[in-house]
C-alpha cells in the first residue's frame, strides 16, 4: 500500500526574498514572471523523478510570483513549472511539460540527463523551434534544494588587501587541487582541497595575496560536449548564479554550500581573499534552439537579449547563443542579489566579470553609464570589494578597455 500525499498548508507568503527560503516551521517561494499565466512549485520527496507535490503558488504581487508551502525545510528538492503562451515568434517560450531550475536556487542536485525532453520545441518538427514539445523532462533537469543558510564563521574577517599590494593568482578548483600530491586523495578536486594546508603553503611562498577561482557557479555539461565524450571542464556554462558547483564537495552532493564557507574561512585565515570568476553575461540555454532549463521557460523576453524586429532569435554578444539582459530592472536585481549573497553570506573579496562589455550593454551599446554599473556604485556592500572587468564581448563596440567605470580594474 502506497503512503498517501500529505495536504501541505500554502499561505499567500510574501514577494520578498526571491528563491525559497526556510522559515522554521515552511519555506517561502518567489519567482518572477511578467508574461506567465501561474507557476506551480513541484517537490520532489522521492528519486524516482516524480513529483511528490504539485502546488500552485497563489498570489502574485508586481509580477511575482508567492507562496508559503508547510512542511517544506532544508535539503527539500523542487523544481519551477511556469504556464504560458509558447509563442517563439512573440519571443514567448513558455513550457508547461518542462521543469525548470529555480534563478535563486542556493543550491542544485543532479545533472541533466540530455535527450529531446530538455528541449521546449518538437526536435523532429520541420519548422525548427516553432512547435512545442510535451514531453516531460521532470526525471531530467537538475533540481533545485532549499537550504539551511546558517554557518559558524567564528569571527571571519576580510584580509582587504589594498590594490597597490594585490597579487592575483587565476586557478581553477580542480585543476588546481586533483594531482597535488600534498593534498589528501578524498580533497583533491575539491573547495577543501583549495584550503588545504600544502596549497596555502604553496600560495604563501610565491606571495600570492588574492586567489581567483574560474567558475564555481552550478554549470551545464553541454549536451554536444556530451555527444563528443567530453565534459566542460571550465565551467563557462551556468546554470546558477547562487549555487557553488555540486562537483567540488568533497564529502558529497548536499556538502557544497558549507565546504565553500569552510574553504573561504580557511583562506582568509591565512590573509588570502578569494575573488570568484562570475559568468553574468549568458547561461547555458544556447540559441533559440538550445534546451530550456530556466530563465527561458520562465520569462524568455525579459530575461535575454531578442532581436527587436525578430524576437525568435537572440542577440548573441557573447558567442554562445544567448545574451543576459541586465538592462531589465528585475535581471538586474538577480545580478545583484547574486552579487551581495556572495559577498554577505559566502564572504568572497571580489569578482572578475566574464565578457563585462555584455552586461553593460543597456540595450545594444554598452554603456558605462548604464544601470547596472550605477546600481553597483551606489551599493553599500558590492562597491566595497574588488570589481575586474574582463572588458570586451564579441558585439560590435565590444572592445571598452579602460572605458569602465572608476570602481573597476
Amino acid at each position: 500500500m502506497v503512503d498517501p500525499i500529505p495536504v501541505r498548508s500554502v499561505r499567500p507568503g510574501a514577494p520578498f526574498p526571491l528563491g525559497a527560503k526556510w522559515q522554521g516551521s515552511g519555506t517561502n517561494f518567489a519567482v518572477f514572471s511578467q508574461h506567465a499565466t501561474a507557476i506551480d512549485i513541484c517537490l520532489f520527496e522521492d528519486s524516482d523523478g516524480t513529483p511528490s507535490s504539485t502546488i500552485a503558488l497563489p498570489e502574485r504581487t508586481n509580477f511575482i510570483w508567492h507562496g508559503w508551502i508547510e512542511g517544506v525545510g532544508p535539503g527539500a528538492r523542487y523544481g519551477i513549472r511556469v504556464h504560458g503562451n509558447y509563442a517563439p515568434e512573440q519571443g514567448h517560450r513558455f513550457n508547461a511539460s518542462k521543469l525548470l531550475v529555480d534563478p535563486y536556487a542556493h543550491a542544485i542536485q543532479g545533472e541533466i540527463d540530455w535527450g529531446p525532453q530538455m528541449y521546449g520545441y518538437d526536435l523532429e518538427d520541420p519548422d525548427d523551434d516553432l512547435a512545442i514539445s510535451d514531453l516531460a523532462n521532470d526525471a531530467s533537469v537538475p533540481k533545485s534544494v532549499v537550504i539551511d543558510r546558517s554557518f559558524d564563521w567564528e569571527g571571519d574577517r576580510a584580509p582587504a588587501i589594498p590594490w597597490g599590494e594585490t597579487v592575483i593568482y587565476e586557478t581553477h578548483v580542480k585543476g588546481l587541487t586533483q594531482l597535488h600530491p600534498g593534498v589528501t586523495e578524498e580533497e583533491r578536486g575539491s573547495f577543501l582541497g583549495v584550503a588545504h594546508p600544502a596549497v596555502v603553503a604553496h600560495l604563501k611562498r610565491i606571495g600570492v595575496t588574492s586567489i581567483e577561482l574560474l567558475p564555481i557557479h552550478t554549470y551545464a555539461h553541454d549536451h554536444f560536449l556530451l555527444q563528443q565524450g567530453l565534459r566542460n571542464y571550465w565551467g563557462y556554462s551556468s546554470i546558477g548564479f547562487f549555487s557553488p558547483h555540486a562537483g567540488y564537495a568533497s564529502t558529497g552532493v548536499g556538502q557544497e554550500v558549507v565546504e565553500f564557507k569552510r574553504m573561504v574561512k580557511a583562506l582568509h585565515a591565512e590573509g588570502i581573499e578569494v575573488i570568484l570568476d562570475v559568468v553574468y553575461n549568458h547561461t547555458c540555454e544556447g540559441n533559440h534552439l538550445g534546451p530550456t532549463i530556466s530563465c527561458r521557460g520562465i520569462d524568455n523576453v525579459n530575461y535575454y537579449h531578442l532581436l527587436p524586429d525578430k524576437p525568435e532569435y537572440y542577440l548573441d554578444f557573447t558567442g554562445t547563443g544567448n545574451s543576459i539582459k541586465a538592462a531589465h530592472p528585475q535581471v538586474l536585481t538577480l545580478i545583484l542579489d547574486s552579487l551581495r549573497y556572495w559577498v554577505e553570506e559566502m564572504h568572497v573579496d571580489g569578482f572578475r566579470f566574464d565578457l563585462a562589455t555584455t552586461i553593460g550593454r543597456e540595450h545594444y551599446e554598452f554603456d558605462a553609464w548604464g544601470g547596472l554599473f550605477d546600481a553597483i556604485h551606489q551599493d553599500p556592500v558590492i562597491s566595497r570589494v574588488k570589481l575586474i572587468a574582463e572588458p570586451w564581448d564579441i558585439g560590435e563596440g565590444g572592445y571598452q578597455v579602460g572605458a569602465f567605470p572608476v570602481l573597476w580594474s
